[in-house]
Order: structure tokens, then C-alpha cells, then sequence
């Protein structure tokens, strides 16, 4: 089992070495690449930071289609399935994405109970999940992410107990959540004051009394000049540089402005996304907003659905690769091109465009609000896609997580 586990870090790292390092290792830029790296190399996302609903209307799935999308913590790659594709290949260099996307559809496949799937990855934090799991859904569960879920901490704790603890307070994502409400609460605010708000007046309210004045301390003022503090968002040193530049005030004032809007730019009680960032975790309540693959009213639908989903721990590159010609309906590319150099977004995007069928989508976001594909990809490809500009910029508007600077559509073969 433990070298199972190495051999998948092992795949990990080489994948994140090729996305991220660009720079000599005794540069600065080469050390805060390699930092990371180190940082990216265990969970770091136990949910996924996209909106599916806005993905799912771009991407217009039909019956028969074949989605390529990035895993993440697949609760994209889940809700995806109320669309009705036909395949979804989930895609992701990190072994520990992989791993959390085959227990979800373990679990789908064993659990009968939409309340126990609920509390299983909903709640994510009672001794019945870990019952769960060693009573349902290990013993169905592929070897290596097995070995995964049973490896053990330096406590000599097994992984699969953070559902126990509350599975999205862990990961590198669920510690830098817990670490900013640690530091709000130091410097006289509490982020989970958000939660009391009853309507989008008083949220917006409570953010300017709370939140706000959270920005202008000396101490957050000089963090978030520092790249690597930005790391448990999943930044790396080139999206960090765009973040920067997106905006005459610097990074302080964009991230100021892209917490405002999760705060105050959507209805709290359909925004599980404000949930997660203000009271890590989503709401108890039997109506809270949760991902479109936890509501009850899809639970038999995806149930139904889960073998459909296949995993594949590789950069989507790769596996594009390996994929007939006009064979792909639909990509998901997250905000992983934000990581990519010229060389690497004109090999992916040769793929995509060879793999594409006519018709198909991809979309992608961008940490700063910018085109991001001219004049890097060949107009030779690009010529091939239309750039729905219109369409993306109102797609964006409507993505609850707030936390990117634009949301892209491209579509092959479209009319201009």
C-alpha cells in the first residue's frame, strides 16, 4: 500500500513540475515555483471553485456527448451527469483529486440513502461516514485510492476520518479558508458573521462592517504582496503575476473587490460557495444550496448516471492525445491555461481543435479579465474557434463562486 501511494505522488510531482516550473531553481521566481509544487502536491481542493450551473448552459450537453473535463474535487464532474452526457472523462494531475473523485463514485454506487450520501459528502464531518466507508464503500473501491483514503497522518489517523472532522476544513484550500478566518478574527473580524444575514441588504451591510475594514490592516496589506500567501487558493507565481495586473490598485484592491462580490453579489441562501468561504462547510438546513449532485432531486438521476465517469490522473494534454480525431463534444479547462507558457497553450489547443467534434465547446477561466488565447495561440488554430464574447461576459456575471476575473466560451466551427 505505501508504495502504491508513492508511486502515485511520484506521478503527481512530475505532472506539477511540467505545469508549473519555468525558472532556474535558485531564482526567486525557481523558488517560489518549487514552493508550489510542494504545496500542490496533496489535496488541495475538497470542493471545486466553479459554478456548474453556468458551466452546464455554456456547454450545452446533448445525449451522446463526450465531455473532457478537469476533475478538480469532481463536484463539477458529478453535477455535470444531471446534463445528460454520454462520457465524461475527468482529468487531473493530482493523485489525491483522483482518489476523492473514485470514493464519490464508489459511495453513488453503494449508497441507496440520498441522506447518508448527504451527510456523507455534505456534512463530511460524523463518525457514520467513516462507518460508511469500511462497511460500504471500501470494499468496492479501486486499489490504489484505497490506499490513498487507509494511509495515515502523522497521527496515525487514516484520511477517510476527515469526514469525521469536516472534510472541507481540510486540503490545502479547506487550511487556507480556516487560516483567514483565524487571522479576520485576530484583527477584530469574523468572516461567519456573514451567515446571520436574512437579505442581500444586509449582507452587503455586514461585509462593510466586517470584511472590508479587513484590507486596510498593515498586516494583510503586506500578505498578500507576497505570492506564496495566495498559494492555498491554488495560485501559482504566473497567475499571481495576471491577478496583479488585473487593475490600476494592485492585487489588494482585486481581491478585495472579488470577495465583495461573493459576499454581496448573490443571494446567501443559493450561494454555497459564500457558505464554504464564510462558514466552511455548507448549510444543515434540509434547503441549503449544495452542488447540483448533492440536492435530493438529482440524487437517483447521477446515482444512475456514475458509470459514465471515468478518471485519468494525466495532464489533459496527454490524454487528448490519445483521443480520436472529432470525437470530444465538450472541455473543461478550469483556470489551468493561466499556469501554461506559449509552447504549452499551443499543444493543448492543437489537441483540442484536432479532437474536437463540430459544434463543440470549451470553456476556461482566467484570474485577471483577459483574453488570455490571442496572440499566443497561432491564428491559424484560433481561426477554427469563435470567441463567444458576449456570452462569456454574461456567463461570468452569474458565476457564484466571484473569485475569477472573466469566464471564456469558445465554440468550433460557430458562424461569427
Amino acid at each position: 500500500m505505501t508504495q502504491t501511494i508513492r508511486a502515485v505522488k511520484r506521478t503527481t510531482n512530475l505532472g506539477l513540475t511540467s505545469a508549473v516550473h519555468r525558472s532556474k531553481p535558485l531564482s526567486r521566481a525557481g523558488l517560489l515555483e518549487r514552493m508550489f509544487t510542494l504545496a500542490f502536491s496533496g489535496l488541495v481542493y475538497p470542493q471545486i471553485w466553479e459554478d456548474p450551473v453556468v458551466d452546464m448552459e455554456a456547454l450545452a450537453l446533448q445525449p451522446g456527448d463526450h465531455l473532457v473535463a478537469i476533475a478538480s474535487g469532481s463536484c463539477n464532474i458529478l453535477s455535470y451527469l444531471t446534463a445528460d452526457p454520454a462520457k465524461i472523462s475527468a482529468i487531473d494531475l493530482n493523485g489525491a483529486h483522483i482518489a476523492l473523485g473514485h470514493l464519490k463514485l464508489a459511495a453513488l454506487r453503494e449508497i441507496d440513502d440520498h441522506a447518508v450520501f448527504r451527510r456523507f459528502f455534505g456534512q463530511a464531518q460524523s463518525k457514520a461516514n467513516v462507518e460508511t466507508y469500511d462497511r460500504l464503500i471500501a470494499p468496492r473501491l479501486d486499489a490504489v485510492s484505497r490506499a490513498y483514503w487507509e494511509g495515515r497522518n502523522l497521527a496515525g489517523q487514516r484520511r477517510i476520518e476527515l469526514f469525521a472532522r469536516n472534510f472541507y476544513r481540510y486540503g490545502l484550500l479547506g487550511r487556507f479558508i480556516g487560516t483567514g478566518h483565524f487571522l479576520a478574527r485576530r484583527l477584530g473580524c469574523d468572516p461567519r458573521v456573514m451567515l446571520q444575514a436574512k437579505t442581500m441588504q444586509e449582507q452587503r451591510a455586514l461585509f462593510d462592517r466586517h470584511l472590508a475594514p479587513v484590507f486596510e490592516k498593515k498586516l494583510v496589506r503586506w500578505l498578500v504582496r507576497q505570492p506564496a500567501s495566495l498559494y492555498g487558493l491554488g495560485i501559482p507565481p504566473a497567475q499571481y503575476k495576471a491577478l496583479a495586473a488585473d487593475g490600476d490598485a494592485g492585487i489588494r484592491a482585486v481581491l478585495r473587490h472579488r470577495l465583495e462580490r461573493l459576499a454581496c453579489g448573490f443571494d446567501l441562501k443559493t450561494n454555497y460557495f459564500a457558505w464554504q468561504a464564510f462558514g466552511r462547510g455548507y448549510g444543515t438546513e434540509p434547503d441549503a444550496a449544495v452542488p447540483p449532485y448533492l440536492e435530493q432531486g438529482n440524487f437517483e438521476m447521477v446515482k444512475a448516471r456514475a458509470g459514465r465517469v471515468s478518471y485519468h490522473q494525466s495532464a489533459i494534454t496527454a490524454f487528448l492525445e490519445k483521443q480520436p480525431a472529432e470525437s470530444c463534444n465538450g472541455f473543461v479547462l478550469l483556470d489551468a491555461q493561466d499556469w501554461m507558457n506559449d509552447a504549452d497553450l499551443t499543444a493543448l489547443w492543437t489537441q483540442i481543435t484536432r479532437s474536437a467534434a463540430p459544434g463543440a465547446r470549451v470553456i476556461f477561466r482566467t484570474a485577471a479579465d483577459e483574453r488570455l488565447l490571442p496572440g499566443r495561440v497561432p491564428e491559424a488554430i484560433l481561426a477554427q474557434w469563435q470567441y463567444q464574447e458576449e456570452r462569456s461576459r454574461a456567463l461570468g456575471a452569474r458565476d457564484r463562486s466571484s473569485i475569477y476575473g472573466a469566464f471564456h466560451l469558445y465554440v468550433r466551427g460557430a458562424a461569427a
